[in-house]
């Protein structure tokens, strides 16, 4: 797109952080111009009007995106796969995402971080989540046990460059990995989050000490918050260095958990992710993950067993949920899906806010809070 500027009006515009009535959003190019009063917009400008009762906000960012449009990264962790991933979940409002590779063999991993490198960066694929492979087996959930690693130093060596595949991510268990291993993937540019674990308040205490920054889907895989027995729960609802993610489908988590995890932590400490697999955006129903048959049942997605295997979920509708079942205020729904898990990123200036010099990725909600458009870098999806 050229540097023409557009104008975007809506009765309503939330920029990350609050509300702006009868605003109208510029952009110039790929670019955010300004964020104006709708009086105030230049004459002549190549202009659009949303519907009545529509607003704008941000593109969301997904954390945690395991698969889309019938296809599943770790069956296939190539750069086509995950641009094919993105482009289904941008069409339901999600701009930016970390494709997010599970536990797995050592060379397929190696391979997913070889394809994010290549592609980090363009087309909504801004890096990549290792969910594993140094995690609890006694909380391995769908996870292949005999892929889980009791990771030692050395293996610092062949996630390093993990650090040059974007902002990415790499989910393990504090107590179960060496002294100095989470100081050296932050030293590799790699953020770190707590997930799949039974670690002690201290021992997350000491990773935070080091430079955990997050909790990987809250109160899923970790065991309840008790009164002597703090442990990740209670660690990530006690201390404000953790941004948590939440799966917000109704399922994962009780919405009075929810407005718990919202009332301990606020907007800015919760980014709401999908933890998505290849039904969303696609119109299989079954799919195969470590060895086993996943299926959609009434949208729950389970194993043989019954196991929750991910989430039939995208970012809108954890936004619509987050409002309509568990009563949580949409500005701040919005917020954990947009500026939130930017700032966990160390992007909040580029993308999940709408101001002057951030990318023109946004997304376009009716009053019932589904997506009617999207915009990434200034361009409507189509």
């Amino acid at each position: 797109m050229d540097n023409e500027l557009q104008v975007l009006l809506a009765e309503r515009v939330f920029d990350g952080r609050r509300w702006h009535e009868d605003a109208a959003v510029l952009v110039a190019g790929s670019r955010i111009s300004a964020l104006t009063p709708a009086a105030g917009i230049p004459a002549g400008c190549r202009t659009r009007r949303l519907p009545a009762g529509a607003f704008l906000a941000p593109g969301f960012i997904d954390l945690q995106v395991n698969g889309g449009g019938g296809i599943l990264l770790n069956d296939d962790p190539s750069p086509e796969a995950m641009h094919a991933i993105a482009g289904a979940h941008r069409r339901l409002g999600t701009t930016a995402i970390l494709p997010t590779f599970i536990t797995d063999s050592r060379d397929r991993m190696l391979r997913a971080i070889a394809s994010a490198t290549s592609v980090a960066g363009n087309d909504g694929v801004i890096g990549l989540h290792l969910e594993g492979p140094f995690i609890n087996p006694s909380r391995a959930g769908v996870h292949a046990r005999g892929h889980i690693v009791q990771p030692a130093m050395g293996d610092l060596a062949w996630l390093r460059p993990l650090g040059r595949a974007g902002r990415s991510l790499v989910t393990l268990a504090p107590e179960c990995v060496p002294e100095g291993f989470v100081r050296g993937l932050l030293r590799a540019g790699v953020r770190v989050a707590a997930g799949h674990s039974e670690a002690s308040a201290d021992a997350m205490l000491h990773a935070m000490d080091v430079g955990l920054t997050g909790v990987t889907h809250l109160f899923n895989a970790m065991p309840p918050l008790q009164g002597r027995a703090p442990g990740v729960l209670g660690s990530a609802f006690a201390d404000s260095r953790l941004i948590a993610g939440l799966i917000v489908d109704g399922l994962h988590v009780d919405p009075v958990s929810v407005r718990a995890a919202f009332a301990a932590k606020g907007a800015d400490g919760i980014a709401l992710v999908t933890d998505a697999m290849p039904t969303v955006g696609a119109k299989t129903d079954s799919f195969v993950l470590t060895g086993k048959t996943i299926t959609l049942r009434d949208g729950r997605l389970v194993t043989e067993e019954g196991t929750l295997a991910g989430a039939h979920l995208d970012m809108a509708t954890a936004v619509r949920n987050a409002v309509t079942r568990c009563g949580i205020p949409l500005e701040d729904a919005l917020r954990s899906a947009t500026l939130t898990p930017a700032r966990f990123l160390g992007l909040e200036h580029e993308r999940g806010a709408l101001v002057q010099g951030a990318r023109a990725d946004l997304v376009a909600m009716d009053a019932d809070l589904h997506v009617i458009a999207t915009w990434m870098g200034g361009t409507e999806v189509r």
